[in-house]
């Protein structure tokens, strides 16, 4: 694609990486076969190489962005499906995240936009907040219908119904090894999944213990920031995101680092990209190293020898969530571990299209996202399992809230494979079935 970027823009460095991006692409389509929100809306504009050009024509000409741009932006999942695709390596999510933050710098949003964007970066990374927001959604459920705003309905849906109570496993401290310590790990313990599902990193504790992980929790990390960076709130992801930095730099320098374990993919691929985002800041050698330590727990867990498990007569749908297959491309090690921890493992029909969730997509896109959330609930639902696996919570939260059938993580599923308790997710079906 030819661009004519004015040469005193290019000098600013987002725009120039931005630049190179968009001249790599070569307008093929490719990415239109496996874009969820052109799958379902059918707009060549709801498509990353739709997207590509108003992106184009925005940062060239360094317009204020409309209304059409900016609906079409915010459409997109960020699934990274399109990366997977493309054949030029078009390196869309640096460029997406790029029109995010300049969309927020430079376009000013309906008054109700702006206020739930705010909230929503002021609650979901701070679990306390969170909690609260939670306990308040469950008092608003039985008066849901009477509340106008698609978003606000969509919100007070998600809320589980029991908020797990605080598990002191996410208080920074450290976790002894089973046995010989082999390595040590810093766990990252996420936030969001502090105040939804804490059954997710009390497993991973487990795990690794018994593999002969010392695991460490920092003092002062805390969201990394992904929440935010989707939304184009550039200032507040980097905060988050340098905290991270800089207690892990901390535990490197003290005792060092193996591995930073995270068991949230949507996590992963942010953390992962630290040395992008720090690039040309006083933090860029520590972030680089942080990214490239930072591993998803199954990533990690290949490496390591598993315990021999007793086969388990359970068949396990796996749902690869975009931003591990898409986003980190992890694909085979999920599939393998559960393999070999004795479980018969399926996979969905078009495995790779998004299930809806996407961080705040979800609540900020309800209706694109049910849709979705029904096309995946259907094809997993298609393979018949006994419970479902993934990898990421919002994954487990989009899809739980549509189906009858148990979901858990994946590390849940090799905790108790490899002598950890029974999740409880699944402990519950197992009671209740015949």
């Amino acid at each position: 694609m030819q661009t004519f970027f004015e040469p005193e823009s290019l000098k600013d460095s987002d725009m120039s990486r931005s630049n190179s991006i968009l001249r790599s692409c070569v307008h093929c389509g490719f990415c239109t076969a496996t874009c969820p929100t052109y799958q379902v809306l059918g707009d060549e504009l709801d498509s990353p190489r739709g997207r590509i050009y108003l992106i184009k024509d925005m940062l060239e000409n360094e317009r204020v962005p409309d209304e059409k741009t900016v609906q079409h932006i915010d459409r997109c999942l960020s699934c990274l499906a399109c990366m997977t695709t493309c054949p030029s390596g078009v390196h869309y999510m640096h460029l997406v995240d790029h029109a995010r933050s300049y969309i927020n710098e430079h376009y000013k949003r309906p008054l109700f936009d702006r206020m739930l964007r705010f909230a929503l970066s002021k609650i979901l990374p701070y679990p306390i907040r969170f909690r609260l927001a939670l306990a308040a959604a469950k008092l608003a459920r039985p008066f849901a219908r009477l509340i106008p705003s698609k978003r606000l309905r969509a919100m007070i849906a998600l809320a589980p119904k029991n908020i797990p109570p605080v598990s002191r496993n996410d208080d920074p401290q450290s976790f002894k090894a089973s046995g010989v310590t082999k390595k040590r790990v810093a766990l990252m313990t996420g936030c969001a999944q502090r105040a939804l599902n804490t059954d997710i990193n009390d497993a991973t504790i487990r795990l690794l213990q018994r593999l002969g992980c010392e695991i460490v929790i920092a003092q002062g990390q805390g969201c990394c920031g992904a929440l935010t960076h989707h939304m184009g709130k550039t200032s507040e992801s980097h905060a988050a995101a340098a905290k991270n930095i800089k207690a892990w730099r901390s535990e490197i320098q003290n005792q060092g680092l193996d591995a930073i374990i995270i068991n949230t993919s949507g996590c992963g691929t942010t953390v992962k990209d630290y040395g992008h985002i720090f690039r040309n800041t006083e933090l860029a050698k520590d972030a680089e190293v942080v990214s490239s330590i930072a591993k998803d727990v199954t990533e990690f867990l290949a490496e390591l020898e598993l315990p021999e498990c007793k086969t388990q007569d359970l068949k396990v749908a796996y749902h690869a969530a975009c931003s591990l297959q898409h986003g980190q491309k992890v694909k085979t090690p999920p599939k393998r571990l559960l393999k070999q921890a004795g479980f018969d493992v399926v996979e969905p029909a078009d495995s790779h299209l998004c299930c809806g969730s996407a961080g705040t997509y979800n609540l900020l896109q309800p209706e694109i996202s049910k849709l979705l959330q029904s096309r995946k609930v259907q094809t997993l639902e298609a393979t018949k399992p006994d419970v479902i696996v993934a990898g990421n919570l919002g994954c487990m939260m989009q899809i739980g809230n549509a189906t009858s059938v148990p979901i858990v993580h994946t590390v849940e599923l090799l905790d108790w494979a490899s002598g950890g308790p029974v999740p409880p997710a699944l402990a519950n079906a197992l009671e209740t079935s015949p």
